[in-house]
Formats: C-alpha cells, sequence, structure tokens
C-alpha cells in the first residue's frame, strides 16, 4: 500500500446489496467520462437481482476511502470454447477524485487473486480505443489489446422488434 492509500484508510471488499445504489452513482459517473450518459438503462431492482438475487451473475470488489466506495471492479464469468472459464471484467471504475491514486492497481490486482483462486483461463475486457489512461494502464501489466474485433450487440427493443 501507498503512504497515499493509508492516509486515506483504503479497504478492498467484495460488494453487498447495500452498495448497488452508490456503485450505480459510479457506473452513470463512468458513462458520463465515456460520453455515452444515455446508454446507462439499467434499473436499481435489476442492478441489485443480477448480483444478489436468486441467480447472481455478477461479482464485484469495492474500494472504500474512509468508510465511502470510491471505486470498484465488478466481473462475471464467461465461457470460451476456445479457451474454457474466463474472468470478463466488466467495470473497473474509480471516481474522478480519486484516479491516480493506486486504488485502481489495488482493485486489478484483486481481481488477478481472484482469477487465479477460481482457477480461471484467463481474464478479458474492453477498453475504448480513445481512453489512454486506462490503456497505459493495462499495458502495464503487460495486456494484450486486440484490435481486431469489432463488437456487435442487440438492444432489449432490437431484441424485441424480431420476429420468428
Amino acid at each position: 500500500m501507498t503512504i497515499d492509500q493509508q492516509k486515506m484508510n483504503i479497504n478492498l471488499r467484495i460488494a453487498k446489496k447495500e452498495d448497488c445504489p452508490r456503485l450505480l452513482e459510479l457506473v452513470h459517473e463512468l458513462a458520463h467520462f465515456e460520453k455515452a450518459p444515455e446508454e446507462v438503462t439499467v434499473t436499481l431492482k435489476e442492478f441489485e437481482d443480477a448480483g444478489f438475487g436468486e441467480k447472481p451473475v455478477w461479482k464485484a470488489f469495492v474500494a472504500e476511502a474512509n468508510g465511502l466506495i470510491v471505486g470498484f471492479a465488478l466481473y462475471y464469468i464467461r465461457y470460451s470454447t476456445w479457451k474454457g472459464c474466463r474472468m470478463y471484467l466488466e467495470d473497473l471504475i474509480i471516481t474522478e477524485a480519486m484516479r491516480g491514486k493506486g486504488i485502481g492497481k489495488l482493485l486489478f490486482k484483486r481481481l488477478i487473486v481472484e482469477a487465479k483462486e477460481l482457477g480461471f483461463s484467463g481474464m478479458v475486457w474492453q477498453v475504448l480505443d480513445w481512453n489512454e489512461p486506462a490503456i497505459n494502464f493495462y499495458k502495464k501489466y503487460e495486456a494484450s489489446i486486440d484490435a481486431g474485433w469489432l463488437n456487435a450487440s442487440l438492444s432489449k427493443e432490437q431484441l424485441l422488434k424480431i420476429e420468428l
């Protein structure tokens, strides 16, 4: 832990259901940073159910500074027919005021520990091609950044329009 982290009293822990409102605040902050605030359509209930309902699909680690959640890393298991079970890092978010203080590094290292402990065959994620600070962060870990794939998706609205 750095001196800054000690001064701020950084605590990492597994997310709890009660954390969800704060986690969604950070999701909205990230969406603004990524210039897509209108893209966040998940409700608090949907978010809580997906993490803490009958069939949870995600797990997260939170970083607290003096009792306030200032960042989190949320992942789920992705299955690759080529590689097997892999950790998919959906979001690594640090609130703007706390960036550059080593909190992202703490969370990322915690994910690496988790991936090793659970025996995942690797860890994958996406990063926007213009987000140079994030790209540089991941390069410190010698991450492979593949420019050869394009993202594809269907929204809920698009799915509903498709006649079968």
